[in-house]
């Protein structure tokens, strides 16, 4: 077994072995090379770490203003988190804009990250750097999961468009029940309507 030090010496290439999920949580605060917040903000890929590029207005007014509706509508045992890991393998650990979860898992304020089954839906908010990921490399690992739920939220004119997945069990692919511009009403995981073009500020 390898530690992070040892890994680091290899920046800013991978070391020969890969990541791990499990690194994620020992990983400094700074860069190797003092850089402040360096770790902050990156995801586990494949093996590889991904950094993700600061955030537009609309990326955060989208992910607070859907928390913020969902939470005013889930039901005692869920709840509404945002921006914490996944754990879906060895080398996969992605980082979700916003996950429902089950209520005593996010209870644990100790917690960094969340398995597949203490999740219900998964949202991705799409920027332009994050495009192939949350389009076409993610959705399919959280569908093999087993993650039933999957939102895939993209601008359009300034407004968010609501891309809704439902797993099918039997595949373990997700399959397209939805496409919400202005309003959003679904029946599941739990009943959800949200105004799109009002969300909360």
């Amino acid at each position: 077994m390898h530690d992070v030090t040892s890994a680091l010496e290899y920046w800013p290439s991978p070391p020969p072995w890969g990541w791990t999920a499990d690194d994620m949580d020992r990983l400094p605060s700074d860069g190797p090379n003092g850089e402040p917040d360096f770790f902050k903000h990156v995801e586990l890929i494949d093996g590889a770490l991904v950094f993700m590029s600061p955030q537009k207005r609309f990326h955060e007014h989208v992910i607070h203003g859907l928390r913020v509706s969902l939470n005013a509508q889930v039901p005692d045992h869920l709840f509404t988190v945002n921006q914490m890991d996944v754990k879906l393998g060895h080398r996969m650990r992605p980082c979700p804009d916003l996950l429902v979860i089950d209520a005593t898992s996010a209870d644990d304020l100790d917690r960094t990250f969340y398995t597949p089954d203490e999740v219900h839906l998964v949202i991705e908010v799409v920027s332009p750097e994050s495009e192939e990921r949350d389009r076409k490399l993610k959705p399919p690992r959280y569908a093999e999961a087993g993650i039933p739920h999957f939102w895939r939220v993209e601008e359009n004119d300034g407004r968010p468009v609501v891309y809704v997945y439902e797993l099918d069990p039997a595949t373990k692919t997700y399959a397209v029940t939805g496409i919400h511009h202005g309003k959003l009403s679904v029946p599941v995981p739990f009943p959800i309507a949200i105004d799109l073009e009002n969300l909360p500020r």
